[in-house]
């Protein structure tokens, strides 16, 4: 039910049996799964997962100490649903989609008392709706009726509901309306506003789903140039405590060339929530060059919070982002960490007492993990148009042991591996993402684009940097027995190239003003200067130069200053210039 519609008459009383926790048993409860209820004397919100007879199961969203048996349950007969209108921009909300600032200016502290609620978007604000349609005009499900300046960044696209059955405009209004006002009517009745509401656990529908042909550009150097992301892809991105997973997905909702951004903190420490809510206020979108939190919705459920909130968290994400994809926006959704919420689900479901699967979780977690990354995908919209939803979910293994089950059951879903290594971690190598264990299952697909839009070449010279990579891991191998020294010399130069392009190119401080975002150009001629390097070394090698003198030229340590050079382009000749002519005059 949407926190919007909350004063509706209540169906039916219940009464609570028993409190286990988060699980809640009512009997004499007239309801339906999925159904919310307001539990107990001070109304905290829950749902409905169980109905056996006269006992229904319900899972509450807020902390339940004090709550006892005999105390009411009051059934709303609605299904938990999300307020979707303007004014989800540039807000920040709890599992459930209440705003957080609203609670704190109702309640004058930073702590929320239980039981309160607020709708998810303003109700009473005004906001200027221009029409895109005339009276006559025939609409459909999907179909824009009208704009409104959300952000400085993003319009809202008024649309016809997607459970409407659309027909001809018989009335359009234009000027400042809030969102609960008719701005649209149809000659069968129906009337549209700017308010929709749908339920969170229902795919919002669309059109067909395409196959994604164009990156996700998130100016990170290791994942735009060997392990891509599709608009409308997945990814996942696990890593042991310390490896830099959060780090890594804020600088994917602050860089990525997404029109929207949807970030999930879901039980992740509220410190992290803390440092999107603090940075992106006052960095630049890339893009657009206005803020960042001009085009991003936060969704704070942070580890102090209910653990049923988490459970419901992600899929409130996925509906917010359902609804902008159907603007015909491309958005990307952030999910921290899809761990802690199958760490809730696996509560609840010992709370259940249902059969665990696999180190405790429930027998449906790939199933539940499917649902939610399905909802991604580049689809054919009912209007016409095209949107996209890419998802990049975190994972938390315990001790970074890929082999647990929401790491292998996200692996079977998921066409982006992303995966963070403790060991570079440890050895200060940022991005942490191990080259030698990743992929991503999107590059044939998208390398058209990247051909056509940054360079002829960009597929052959990631090849030539992966081979490089490979060969280096092989002899790695052979140098911890008998050391560099005893390697032939190209095998050498091949290792002194490989260090260039780990630290060179792979290696990206997120917290340097330039280096933090590196663009598709910048890249590609970034690695290309390595391989400019790799050639002219080589030749020089063949003409009889011992490799201790081709490492020690003047412009081959320039080639670690590549990525903080804010004039790159004239950098990058440079040294390209400088490496030739150095090189060349040994032999």
């Amino acid at each position: 039910m949407s926190q919007a519609e909350q004063t509706e008459t209540v169906d039916e009383d219940g009464v609570i049996e028993s409190v286990s926790g988060p699980v809640v048993t009512a009997t004499d409860l007239d309801a339906r799964m999925n159904d919310v209820v307001y539990v107990g004397d001070e109304g905290l919100m829950g749902e409905v997962i169980e109905i056996e007879g006269n006992l229904t199961t319900i899972q509450v969203y807020e902390e339940t100490s004090g709550v006892g048996p005999g105390e009411p349950v009051e059934n709303t007969g609605e299904p938990l649903s999300v307020d979707l209108g303007p004014g989800m921009m540039d807000s920040i909300y709890d599992g459930v989609q209440r705003p957080l600032d609203v609670l704190e200016d109702k309640m004058g502290t930073a702590f929320l008392d239980r039981g309160v609620d607020a709708p998810g978007i303003d109700l009473e604000k005004e906001w200027e709706f221009e029409p895109t349609v005339e009276a006559g005009d025939a609409v459909e499900p999907g179909d824009v009726v009208g704009v409104v300046e959300e952000t400085v960044t993003i319009d809202h696209k008024v649309m016809v509901p997607p459970d409407y059955e659309g027909g001809e405009v018989t009335s359009v209004e234009s000027g400042e309306f809030t969102v609960e006002e008719t701005v649209v009517e149809l000659d069968n009745g129906e009337e549209i506003q700017m308010h929709q509401e749908w339920p969170v656990r229902e795919a919002r529908p669309a059109g067909e789903k395409e196959t994604p042909t164009e990156p996700l550009v998130t100016g990170q150097r290791v994942q735009d140039g060997l392990f891509p992301l599709a608009k409308g892809g997945t990814a996942a991105i696990p890593g042991p405590f310390g490896s830099g997973k959060t780090v890594t997905q804020q600088q994917l909702a602050k860089w990525s060339d997404a029109d929207i951004v949807v970030y999930i903190g879901c039980g992740e420490r509220g410190n992290e929530m803390t440092e999107v809510i603090e940075d992106f206020p006052e960095l630049p979108d890339p893009q657009t060059g206005n803020p960042l939190m001009a085009r991003t919705c936060l969704i704070a459920n942070t580890s102090n919070m209910p653990v049923a909130a988490r459970e419901s968290c992600i899929y409130t994400g996925i509906t917010i982002a359902e609804y902008y994809r159907d603007m015909g926006y491309d958005v990307a959704l952030m999910a921290d960490s899809t761990s802690r919420w199958a760490e809730a689900m696996r509560e609840i479901s010992s709370r259940l007492e249902e059969m665990p699967g696999e180190e405790g979780y429930p027998a449906y977690l790939a199933a539940a993990l499917s649902e939610f990354y399905e909802r991604a995908g580049k689809f054919q919209l009912m209007n016409g148009g095209e949107g996209s939803i890419s998802v990049v979910g975190a994972v938390s293994p315990p001790g970074g042991d890929f082999s647990e089950p929401v790491t292998q059951n996200t692996l079977r879903i998921v066409k982006t591996f992303w995966a963070l290594d403790a060991d570079l971690a440890e050895r200060r190598h940022f991005p942490s993402i191990n080259w030698n264990e990743s992929y991503s299952l999107y590059k044939d697909q998208l390398d058209p684009w990247w051909t056509d839009n940054v360079a002829g070449d960009w597929a052959e010279t990631r090849q030539w940097a992966v081979d490089v990579l490979d060969e280096e891991d092989e002899l790695q191998e052979i140098v911890q027995l008998v050391g560099k020294d005893a390697l032939p010399e190209d095998q050498q130069l091949t290792l002194e190239v490989a260090r260039y392009l780990r630290e060179a190119w792979l290696q990206q401080n997120a917290l340097h003003d330039v280096d933090t975002y590196c663009e598709p150009e910048k890249t590609y001629r970034m690695l290309g200067a390595i391989q400019t390097f790799n050639d002219e070394a080589f030749e020089a090698l063949d003409a009889g130069v011992p490799p201790e003198e081709i490492t020690d030229v003047d412009a081959a340590p320039k080639l670690n200053r590549m990525g903080t050079a804010e004039e790159w382009e004239e950098f990058i000749d440079e040294i390209e210039n400088d490496l030739k002519e150095q090189l060349r005059t040994l032999y």
